[in-house]
């Protein structure tokens, strides 16, 4: 059987470079191309491919995560790998967790696409070791988990403006600028701003 794909990337170039990776073997046949999560959806929906092979960083709207999961919410779920440049735990965890069946780099070779591809559509979980392992890792040691207020605070942080001008941003007072603060140094481990904002950037919270 031949597995039908549908590219999704923002990147033209890119995607003409995908097709001919998946149109040069009998086992993968590309199907549809589409720039956005969006599109992406409504080709799926018309086109029924067996993988979307999606992109993590799509520019405006919706990004891979959030493309995946509407992807496999769909009544003809297809199977979603993603393929892209990004390996942060915190992105390679979002993905699995919104459904992806595999996760891989762009430096990859163009065979393990095919075979990556196959897989999913087989049922099947598709990872390069390194990333599984960090995967176990995380499953062991989650990555904390911070309030929506507290994204926000820690976003705000890490342009370096002050706990008062945070305090505007938000309007809320400096007093729970300063709690938050209190929360996140302590779900990441840090003892001062510098360090919470090079945890999270690290962890890929930011």
């Amino acid at each position: 059987m031949t597995v039908s794909v549908l590219i999704v990337d923002d990147h033209p170039v890119v995607r003409t470079g995908l097709r001919a990776v998946i149109d040069a073997n009998e086992r993968t046949k590309a199907v549809g191309e589409a720039a956005t999560g969006e599109e992406a959806i409504q080709l799926a929906e018309h086109l029924r491919p067996d993988v979307v092979l999606c992109d993590l960083r799509l520019g405006e709207g919706m990004d891979g995560i959030a493309t995946t999961r509407a992807l496999r919410s769909l009544d003809a779920a297809p199977a979603v790998l993603i393929l892209t440049t990004f390996d942060r735990d915190a992105e390679v965890m979002g993905a699995l967790e919104a459904g992806a069946g595999g996760y891989l780099l762009k430096d990859v070779a163009p065979d393990a696409i095919v075979e990556a591809l196959v897989t999913v559509a087989g049922g099947g979980t598709y990872l390069p070791q390194e990333l599984a392992s960090r995967v176990l890792t995380g499953i062991r040691k989650p990555l904390p988990r911070l309030t929506a207020r507290e994204t926000d605070v820690l976003r705000l942080l890490a342009t370096g403006i002050s706990n008062r001008e945070i305090a505007k941003r938000l309007y809320v007072s400096e007093a729970t600028v300063k709690s938050h603060l209190v929360h996140i140094f302590a779900k990441l481990g840090a003892d001062n701003r510098a360090r919470a904002v090079h945890v999270a950037r690290e962890s890929g919270l930011l």
